[in-house]
């Protein structure tokens, strides 16, 4: 069945993480991806980035590690330099037959190769040219690197994170970097839109620093609202009592009340219907008064209990409720195997024979996603794009 960009060609400049985040996707749904990558560097940075990686047949380590398999599945691997007059007119002729073209350098870093924006889009005018830089095309900051890392802290996502009286957290995982790259997908299928119907291409210029802030979400607004600065709230949540995590007897669980009526059924679980009356508890803005002296109370409560007897307890009075897992727990779950978010890729040049990936949360009843290419090693496609490039140049009119 085909995929939804069935028959979008899209030219993958980027590396590392936000990019391919994107090409990913856009792969996923049925694009065909050419990832484009250094030979002088070996190719993505983040085939380096391990352990893990996966062994080959002979038990050696091969290119394809953890990192970056986590988002390089459907695409087709081609070696071309760049720097090189070859190189140049290598992704020039790609570009001619591209529909969406994806860069990650620094602005201005492509134009001295003639493969800026400006180049691209003066030549192609119906491309959809997507730019991802830490700090934007403009801007004092816009020559400054960009890593996840710096765009946390720089987008202010590390002082809401961590426990109130430690030191600012980054989120576990490359947050900034993959959100950024869903930003940068919603803005290409926009301009892709665009083009459809008018027959214009366009620049989509989006900033790792950029959409952080964007995500700052209700925190960012209340503090717009209120002029002060939000406080770092650990596990519990700045506007709703109790939200959080609980101690339980043999480990963690989440409870998240939402509403008054929720709290009530809460308190009967505790067996303290009390709290629920109590004009100091009875209502949320009460909670959030008085959280301390009600957080120790309940924290007194479930610490005795197990995490099942307070899920089974919960979940029957419909309060909601759940586990802190580990990924061991999360990837051997019921719920995972049915919305398939674990697949298994077969690579018959690896030692398992096969590669495990993270599934796609897109469920399409028309146009599913499809898994199609496991993710490639350095340059293992560069003859196949190139000889079909050559092909199309022969087949094309002569002036």
């Amino acid at each position: 069945m085909a995929g939804a960009l069935s028959g979008i060609r899209v030219l993958d400049l980027s590396r590392i993480l936000a990019g391919p985040t994107c090409t990913q996707l856009l792969g996923d749904l049925g694009a065909e991806v050419w990832k484009i990558e250094n030979p002088g560097s070996e190719g993505d940075d983040t085939r380096k980035w391990g352990p893990p990686f996966v062994d080959g047949l002979d038990g050696q380590r091969t290119d394809l590690s953890a990192y970056f398999m986590c988002a390089n599945r459907n695409k087709l691997s081609v070696g071309v330099d760049i720097a090189t007059p070859e190189g140049q007119a290598t992704i020039h002729a790609l570009a001619a037959e591209a529909d969406v073209v994806i860069e990650n350098f620094k602005p201005d870093g492509l134009k001295k190769y003639g493969l800026d924006h400006a180049s691209l889009l003066e030549a192609h005018p119906k491309l959809v040219y997507c730019s991802i830089s830490g700090y934007g095309q403009t801007g004092p900051n816009r020559s400054k690197p960009g890593y996840d890392l710096m765009a946390q802290g720089f987008g202010g996502i590390m002082s809401l994170t961590g426990e109130p009286e430690g030191r600012p957290m980054k989120v576990g995982v490359g947050i900034a970097d993959v959100v950024c790259g869903l930003y940068a997908t919603v803005g290409i299928l926009a301009a892709l839109r665009h083009r459809d119907v008018t027959g214009e291409g366009q620049h989509v210029d989006i900033a790792l620093v950029d959409s952080q802030i964007a995500w700052l979400i209700n925190e960012g607004v209340a503090h717009l609202t209120t002029g002060k600065e939000r406080q770092r709230q650990g596990n519990e949540h700045a506007t709703i009592v109790p939200y959080q995590t609980f101690e339980a007897s043999d480990g963690h669980v989440l409870v998240a009340v939402g509403n008054d009526s929720q709290y009530a059924r809460f308190c009967d679980y505790l067996g303290r219907p009390d709290l629920a009356e109590d004009p100091a508890y009875a209502t949320n803005p009460a909670r959030i008064e008085n959280r301390t002296t009600l957080l120790k109370i309940i924290e007194g409560v479930l610490v005795e209990r197990t995490m099942a007897d307070i899920i089974d307890g919960l979940e029957a009075r419909k309060v909601p409720v759940g586990p802190v897992n580990t990924l061991g727990q999360v990837f051997a779950s019921d719920q995972v195997a049915a919305r398939e978010m674990k697949i298994d890729m077969p690579r018959d040049d690896v030692r398992d024979g096969a590669v495990s990936l993270i599934g796609n949360p897109l469920k399409f009843s028309k146009t599913p996603v499809t898994y199609r290419r496991p993710p490639p090693h350095f340059g293992e496609d560069t003859d196949a794009v190139l000889e079909w490039l050559e092909q199309v140049a022969k087949a094309a009119p002569q002036p």
